[in-house]
């Protein structure tokens, strides 16, 4: 850019090195952050947490204007993150016009310096794109992110970096110092996926999908994993919490045990019992038919012995 060429500012790139198999690299000036024609980006300007700079802008040279930290137009603004030491810059309603280079910058005694710069190409179908730029997981869990990539570049180089301390992971599997790993399968379809296992709080922040020199931002939150036994005021408790519920299962196992017990006693004393109450029931009916037939007979017995003595009368 005209500007900075001017004042002889020159962003170093310190190339290419692995470490734990991780590929790092600063020369992120290459880059270009392909948008959709209509769509929005957010862009994270990193600057030295140890010593702040006194301002923060972001420069177009599209105009070759200087937006400054904490300004909100309707399609552009730049807000100061200073807990996070960065600031980020959001474009909105991109349209073929904002293609063109950008630069984060910083002004640090009054002297100005570059601290990030890349080349923003707004495309109908864009290069490299990301389903979604804002992604959010738990401590120990996992996230998975997809890219796509033009034909263009199918066979160039796929990456997952982290824009923190510009550490990229190629295709394959990298297990990191973190106990976390990042896998990128690419289906050789004109998109790859990324798998980050093992999430941590240290997680948070903003990576890049790239495809050769072609990137487009994601941003990753990282919060806290939930309790599986519910909040406690006492963290002691928690082992407390699972001896109880050992002897409530226990207990409870106990008491279906006694229950089987019991009704193996039970169904023969009732089966008896109920046999018992039948023969008496029997036993009752017979004899009520019993003394009522005797009942009948004695009364015809009568009948008949009164019958016999009338006549004997008359003849008298």
């Amino acid at each position: 850019m005209a500007v900075y060429a001017k004042k002889k500012m020159f962003y170093i790139s310190i190339g290419f090195w692995l470490i734990l198999g991780v590929e790092c690299y600063s020369g992120w000036s290459n880059h270009v952050l392909t948008i959709k024609t209509g769509g929005s980006v957010t862009i994270p300007c990193r600057y030295d947490e140890k010593n702040p700079p006194q301002k923060k802008y972001w420069y177009s040279e599209y105009d070759q204007s200087k937006i400054y930290t904490n300004t909100s137009e309707e399609n552009l603004s730049v807000i100061d993150h200073p807990d996070q030491s960065l600031f980020t810059v959001t474009m909105k309603n991109l349209q073929n016009k904002h293609t063109g280079g950008y630069s984060c910058a910083v002004e640090t005694e009054g002297q100005p310096n570059v601290t990030y710069e890349l080349h923003l190409k707004v495309q109908s179908a864009p290069d490299v794109s990301v389903v979604s730029s804002s992604i959010s997981g738990h401590e120990g869990g996992n996230v998975s992110v997809q890219c796509f990539y033009s034909s263009g570049y199918q066979n160039e180089l796929k990456q997952w970096c982290r824009y923190k301390d510009q550490s990229c992971y190629t295709v394959g599997r990298t297990e990191t110092s973190q106990n976390s790993s990042v896998q990128i399968s690419d289906d050789g379809r004109r998109s790859f996926t990324v798998l980050m296992t093992g999430l941590r709080l240290s997680d948070s922040g903003w990576f890049f999908c790239s495809s050769g020199e072609a990137m487009n931002p994601v941003h990753l939150t990282v919060t806290e994993a939930e309790p599986v036994s519910g909040p406690t005021d006492n963290p002691g408790n928690s082992s407390e919490t699972g001896i109880s519920k050992n002897k409530n299962k226990t207990d409870t196992e106990d008491q279906q045990i006694r229950n089987k017990e019991l009704l193996s006693v039970w169904l023969p004393v009732s089966a008896a019992l109920l046999l018992l109450l039948i023969l008496v029931g029997v036993f009752t009916w017979k004899w009520t038919q019993r003394s009522k037939q005797d009942k009948h007979q004695n009364r015809e017995r009568n009948d008949s012995r009164t019958s016999d003595a009338v006549p004997q009368i008359w003849q008298l």
